[in-house]
């Protein structure tokens, strides 16, 4: 990975969600929505207090995490485009 992010910056992957309905419609390219789910791929060390001590990230590499709709900045790394947001924006780790 070229982009290591820094303090409490997470660089994430959208994971697709279903093509389908549950009535089985499929649902073309223009009508679906981004997904707000996605897959953690690299982590800053985190944020640090006043004192200068670092807050530890909450987050890992590999965590499936879900975000708000409108959380992040696109970022196209390797010809791949993700999302580059801060810890806050996730709003919790999918287990």
């Amino acid at each position: 990975m070229a982009l290591k992010p820094l303090h409490d910056r997470v660089l994430v992957r959208r994971v697709e969600g279903d093509e389908k309905t549950a009535g089985g419609l499929i649902i073309p390219d223009t009508a679906k929505e981004k997904p707000a789910e996605g897959e953690v791929i690299a982590c800053g060390e985190g944020a640090r207090k006043d004192s200068g001590e670092l807050i530890e990230m909450a987050v890992k590499n590999g965590d499936k995490i879900l975000f708000g709709k409108w959380s992040g900045t696109e970022v196209t790394v390797d010809g791949e485009e993700l999302l580059m947001m801060k810890e806050s924006d996730i709003l919790g780790i999918i287990t």
